[in-house]
């Protein structure tokens, strides 16, 4: 497990000092992105220096201390990261989506303990889905009372992204009342076993293994009903999937930006373009102002999406909610189209000797399709047509 960092995190004032401390950031990691990925390196020192910058709090309240950006600048931090390498990005995902069930449902003791951790340069990993159950939110994982108050809490999660490198891992079980809850775990506690076998074609450096939980006590305050978030108005489901899109739409940037700096130094013109330089030839051309459509229409719903989420949570009501859920819809659907798209057609316009595994470009690609499968873009698709068609409002959950 990693342990707490000794230093105290910098606490970030504001969203321009976010953005400025995720760019600096950004350039840093994507000058090691490549060799982590084809040594399989995990980026402990690189997680580490995300905490100590403070980037890992920035959505914590003001009154406790934190900078609380806006959704529009946690998204463009997060495409910022996934432009410089996807997995990096991909692994404080859930950090910030559980920051929000403490933000909605925790207790004014709570959340001033882990608004205080937080500061503190601390991580939430995840461990949410489960293999071999119906569907995904067939969650099987136990929470049950002992006579203390406390809990024994017994359960196999899988695709567990942070939890190898968390301080502490958010569980999501049902109580005896089958109710949804989140279980906030200390990855150190005695029963939690945490196994780096992620095996994926992509996304290879996130290690989203396996976390065991064998009978593990866990304090009555450290677990949250989460079942309540889904009772209301809720921006849970559309803050995750925002977060998701932008690691798509900046996962589209950085191919698009790699191809690009291939074709002006390493490729050749094709022999019928008639033309000294592959940066002058007019097929070539066009393919990269297609493919750069794609990135801008990625980052152009990305930021409409985050604005819509902002102005839900200024007037939160049902209809603020769907139109937030919907418009975060819809940049999902073209950030995962984009980075589909422009990973694979780096190939096309760079070249046969883009193929070489010793470039390793085919990480852009590994990455996309493998982060993309993370949910069914066509069910929010239908979601999109059903509101078009009939007004029918998308339903309340966390994975729209």
């Amino acid at each position: 497990m990693t342990a707490p960092a000794d230093a105290p995190a910098h606490v970030i004032a504001d969203d321009a000092e976010a953005l400025a401390v995720a760019r600096a950031l950004a350039a840093e990691f994507r000058t090691g992105a490549s060799a982590r990925d084809a040594e399989r390196r995990l980026p402990r020192a690189e997680l580490d220096r995300l905490s100590a910058s403070g980037l890992l709090a920035v959505t914590v309240p003001a009154e406790h201390g934190g900078a609380d950006v806006s959704a529009l600048t946690l998204a463009e931090i997060f495409r910022l990261l996934g432009a410089a390498d996807a997995s990096l990005a991909q692994i404080p995902q859930s950090h910030f989506a559980y920051v929000n069930v403490i933000r909605r449902q925790g207790t004014d003791e709570q959340r001033k303990f882990f608004f205080a951790e937080l500061l503190a340069g601390r991580r939430f990993g995840n461990a949410q889905s489960e293999a071999g159950t119906r569907h995904v939110q067939d969650i099987r994982t136990r929470l049950e009372a002992r006579p203390d108050g406390s809990f024994t809490l017994t359960g196999v999660k899988h695709y567990c992204t942070g939890a190898l490198f968390a301080h502490w891992i958010p569980v999501l079980a049902r109580a005896a009342d089958d109710r949804l809850h989140v279980a906030y775990v200390p990855a150190d506690t005695p029963g939690v076993t945490v196994v780096d076998d992620w095996d994926g074609l992509g996304q290879r450096t996130t290690a989203s293994g396996t976390v065991r939980l064998d009978a593990v006590t866990v304090p009555a305050d450290r677990v949250l009903p989460h079942h309540l978030t889904f009772e209301g108005p809720q921006l849970h489901g559309a803050v995750a999937q925002l977060l998701h899109a932008a690691i798509d739409a900046g996962l589209a940037a950085g191919a698009l930006a790699e191809a690009a700096e291939f074709v002006r130094t390493t490729s050749r013109p094709w022999f019928e373009s008639g033309t000294e330089k592959a940066t002058e030839d007019p097929l070539l051309i066009q393919r990269f102002g297609e493919l750069s459509l794609e990135v801008r229409a990625s980052e152009a719903l990305l930021r409409e999406a985050a604005r819509t989420v902002d102005a839900a949570a200024a007037g939160l009501d049902d209809d603020t909610a769907a139109e937030a859920s919907l418009a975060v819809a819809a940049a999902k659907v073209q950030a995962a189209r984009a980075a589909v798209e422009v990973s694979s057609a780096l190939f096309e316009v760079s070249g046969t000797r883009s193929a070489l595994a010793s470039l390793n470009l085919h990480r852009h690609w590994r990455d996309a399709r493998t982060h993309t499968l993370h949910d069914p873009t066509r069910w929010k698709i239908q979601h999109l047509g059903r509101h078009a068609l009939n007004g029918t409002r998308p339903p309340r959950h966390g994975l729209l």
